[in-house]
Parts: structure tokens; sequence; C-alpha cells
């Protein structure tokens, strides 16, 4: 067997975190060395928690999960509780999770591991705004240089904004750590709403979740069904977008996947783009490409991984 790819995944739990977390988690192909946790689609207080619950789910109570950054770097937090309800995982009835937080604050612990690993031994996994790596990279710039990849979830171009016009989430609720990881010079893909947009939950797909006749089949299938009322009415779409999974897919099987190299920078000064990922597509500026830039993928495909990988609980 080829060796593990080991990740860090940064994540404010979140639907769609929930099921990436629980995608990694399955596959072989990745070692997931820790989750940290970032204030985003709900506080801090319910990601680190929502964090814990989907490990235990996971049969992973002995994977460590560390709280972050409960504030972006320069602007307050805005959260996304219309999309994920109170708790941030509403559908499923959820628990109180028995394992422990870590003491230790999420940016050392990314910190620590990047620079006790090998070099370019380890890909950070951001599907959150990008507060806690931002920080790290600030605060140890010598660990940028160790990381062998940035696999987000972020950004949009030919989709525009999901929470303004201009704007995805991620990257709005913190642009100024999103510039600094896209300028950091680390390897960078990005899987945006160009490419999310496309992987639609349908009833079929989420049946498929429900006939594994387990207790993860049968939660990812409620919360994605919660989380697909929304953004069916906001888009009229036939199905809802399962974000972040696309970035644990890309991990695994990237064949399923295609976009191209460009430049892309991040708008902080604006308040009408505030968020914006500026990116050339089309090469018509002289800036250097610093980043992959998935525009497509397999959709069949990447709901074929999810659902195999998720049998295995």
């Amino acid at each position: 067997m080829a060796e593990r790819q080991r990740i860090i995944i940064d994540t404010d739990p979140g639907q769609d975190d929930a099921v990436a977390i629980l995608l990694a988690l399955a596959c072989d192909e990745l070692e997931v060395l820790g989750l940290t946790a970032v204030a985003g689609n709900v506080p801090l207080r319910l990601t680190e928690k929502n964090a814990r619950i989907i490990a235990e789910l996971a049969g992973r109570p002995d994977l460590p999960v560390y709280a972050g950054c409960e504030k972006p770097l320069k602007r307050e937090l805005v959260t996304a509780e219309e999309v994920h309800g109170k708790t941030g995982l509403d559908g499923p009835e959820l628990w109180e999770p028995s394992m422990q937080l870590q003491p230790e604050h999420a940016v050392d612990f990314i910190i620590e591991t990047i620079s006790a690993c090998p070099e370019k031994s380890v890909v950070i996994c951001p599907i959150g705004p990008l507060t806690n790596i931002a920080t790290a990279f600030e605060r140890n710039p010598e660990v940028a240089g160790r990381v062998q990849e940035v696999v987000l979830m972020g950004g949009a171009y030919f989709q525009v904004g999901n929470v303004t016009p201009a704007a995805e989430f991620n990257i709005f609720v913190d642009p100024e750590a999103a510039e600094i990881v896209f300028r950091s010079g680390v390897p960078i893909t990005v899987l945006p709403l160009d490419v999310t947009h496309k992987v639609l939950t349908t009833p079929k797909r989420l049946q498929a979740f429900r006939d594994l006749n387990s207790d993860v089949g049968r939660i990812v299938a409620e919360l994605t069904g919660f989380y697909e009322r929304f953004d069916l009415k906001k888009y009229g779409m036939g199905g809802a977008p399962l974000h972040d999974p696309c970035a644990i897919a890309y991990l695994v099987c990237p064949e399923l996947f295609s976009g191209k190299r460009i430049n892309v920078e991040i708008e902080t000064m604006s308040e009408l783009t505030r968020g914006m990922t500026v990116a050339d597509w089309w090469g018509v500026t002289s800036r250097k490409p610093n980043a992959m830039f998935i525009g497509d993928a397999d959709v069949d495909g990447v709901y074929r991984l999810i659902t195999e990988k998720l049998a295995h609980y």
C-alpha cells in the first residue's frame, strides 16, 4: 500500500464540513493528524464541539481536536446560522460529545505538527475561513515553507459569490487571512463554487446514503437533507452543493477534477467586493500563477467515492 497522505483538516462544521471529515476519516489513503476548529459557519464554541461530535460519530474519539481563532484577523465575525441552523449541524438529533477538547491552541498545534513532520509531508486542508492558517504562517513564517500543499474549499469566479454578489463565504469572513495564505508561496489548490455548485445532491444520491444502513449513512442523509432546503430555495437548482467534501475527494482522487493554474488575488479594500477571489482565469495580467483553480468535476464519480468510502463505517 502506498504511503498515506498526512493531512490537517481546519474546519468550521457545518453540515458539509461534517461530511468532509467523515469522508476523510474513512479513506485509507489519508492520515488525519488532527482537526483544528475555527469560527465561521457558527461561533468557535460550536465549531469545536461539532468537530468532536463528528469524530465520535466516525468512531475516532482518539482523534485530537483543537480550538483555534474565535474571530477574523481584522473583522467582526460573520456567521451562517441561516444556512446551517443554530447548532451548525441542524438536521439529526445530536449529543453532547464525551471526548475532550485538546488544551493546546489550534495554531500552536499546526505550527508544532508541521515543524515536527518531514518537510513537505503534510497537506493542510482548510474548509472554513483561513484565520488559523494565516495566523500560523504569520507567527512562524518557516512553517509555510514546510507545508506540502494547501487544498482549500473557498472562493469563486464564474459562479460569483454566495454571501455577497462578489464573494464566497469562507473567503469573505476573513479576507485578510486569505490574502496572507494566497501570498505565502505555499502550493495551493482551490475548490471554488465553480466546481462545488456542480456537485449537487439529488434524491437518488441522498437515498444512497440512507441505504448504507448505518448511523453514519443516516446522519449524513439527515445533515444534507437539512442543508439542502436553504440552497434549493436560494438557487433554484436541482439539489444542494456539497462544498467541503470536494476538497477531500480531490486529495483522494484528483483525477476526478480539472482546473487551471492561475493567479488568484484577494480583495480586501473594497466594501463592495470584499472577499472576492480575483481569479485571472484568462491570463490577462502579468501576475504569477499561485494556485490551481478547479473548475470542473466528474460529479457521479465524486458521489460514488463519497458513498463507497462512507460504507466503511
